[in-house]
């Protein structure tokens, strides 16, 4: 699928999509997904393979088969061992702060099979 798909409630991609996809509650990229465009959502949890840039409110999800290549914009992310991130990590500081900071990890990530 190419294009832009915006939708409600949980979803799951098990295909290929060359787009953006915008959730408003938890999207998940199954095991056969290969995704290329930018993600906005809640939640994000990746166990096949996307390039591009996410935005997300809650936690970002890389399973034990999942890679992600790009950016990830989120106060919260968790790589499960195995799991492969190479990119930029842009983890927004605590909503408890008077400043809205942001604090940028750049990092690399791979797993030995």
């Amino acid at each position: 699928m190419e294009g832009t798909l915006q939708v409600t409630g949980t979803f799951r991609v098990d295909g290929n999509v060359k787009g953006n996809i915008i959730s408003e509650q938890t999207l998940i990229l199954g095991e056969n997904a290969k995704v290329e465009g930018q993600i906005e959502g809640n939640r994000v949890v990746i166990a096949g393979r996307y390039d591009g840039v996410i935005f997300a409110k809650g936690r970002v999800e890389i399973q034990a088969k999942g890679v992600v290549t790009g950016e990830v914009h989120s106060p919260c992310l968790v790589i499960d061992p195995g799991g492969i991130f190479d990119g930029r990590c842009h983890m927004l500081a605590s909503s408890d702060t008077s400043t809205s900071a942001n604090v940028t990890i750049p990092i690399r990530a791979l797993s030995q099979v």
